[in-house]
């Protein structure tokens, strides 16, 4: 795949490119469009000259700069000519005429066609080079990777755990991409993000401060499942938590939207053998 990108350079002809990897749709009705089965597909004025074997026979023996030549096809100068091995067989005749597809919509048929004729050569490719060199310029070794206004946000993990904390829409509204939401409807949206809900210093695995680790345990020893949130990691949330709830310490645990109370009224629950019911009606 790099090696025609290569040669079209040493051709001299200036080319579009679609990457097939990004559009599965396009990847797949392509190989019915053409009835060529791989990538890279090579086109010249809408006309399929063939795969990367093809191509480089055509560039090795004359013959590419030829097609390009009778199609009109500015080319920069690169020296001197390649020399003809006997008469060169036309564009269509060497590549296979692109036959009627077969399988695809009208739609289809017409998209392809327009990214076909989007530029007078187009090379459709999987572009390997744009997927390896984004690893070393983010130094992020795997993929999906997100960016929000050309900086790296992260990994799917990052994402997905940014998300459930309410941290993803901050920075989305932050930078502009989403219209801003207001601190009553962002404590909201955290207070219901999951059914037990516990608004603590650090986290589960690491509480900052005894009362959250005596809350934490609390609902562990119970088999409660719940979501939490690390207030000392958003002064914001922290202190507009305290107005929203009109409570005015941490922990808070919520259940359905709804509060239930901090440390003292959470143990009292635990020793009465409430806190497991009310959790789970």
């Amino acid at each position: 795949m790099a090696k025609r990108g290569h040669i079209l350079k040493q051709e001299g002809v200036k080319f579009g490119s679609f990457d097939i990897l990004t559009d599965n749709d396009v990847r797949e009705g392509m190989k019915k469009f053409s009835n060529w089965p791989t990538v890279p597909q090579l086109y010249c004025k809408g006309e399929l000259l063939g795969g990367c074997g093809i191509v480089i026979a055509m560039h090795d023996s004359g013959e590419l700069k030829d097609v390009f030549e009778e199609h009109n096809i500015p080319l920069k100068p690169q020296g001197s000519k390649n020399e003809e091995a006997g008469q060169p067989e036309s564009a269509t005749e060497k590549g296979g005429a692109v036959v009627e597809p077969i399988g695809l919509t009208d739609a289809q048929k017409a998209r392809l066609e327009s990214l076909i004729n989007s530029s007078p050569v187009m090379v459709f490719i999987k572009d390997d080079e744009v997927r390896q060199g984004l690893k070393v310029l983010s130094n992020w070794p795997s993929y999906p990777q997100l960016y929000i206004k050309g900086e790296l946000v992260g990994g799917s993990d990052i994402v997905m755990e940014m998300h459930k904390s309410g941290e993803l829409k901050k920075v989305l509204s932050e930078k502009g991409v989403i219209p801003k939401e207001s601190l009553e409807d962002r404590l909201k949206s955290l207070v219901s993000s999951a059914p037990v809900m516990l608004f603590m210093k650090g986290t589960p695995d690491a509480p900052r401060c005894g009362f959250s680790s005596k809350v934490v345990n609390a609902l562990k020893k119970e088999g409660v499942s719940f979501g939490s949130f690390d207030i000392l990691s958003d002064e914001e949330v922290r202190q507009g938590l305290k107005t929203y709830s009109n409570w005015p310490t941490f922990p808070q645990l919520y259940y359905k939207s709804e509060l239930i109370g901090g440390c003292d009224i959470v143990l009292e629950m635990e020793k009465s053998g409430e806190l497991k019911s009310t959790l789970s009606e």
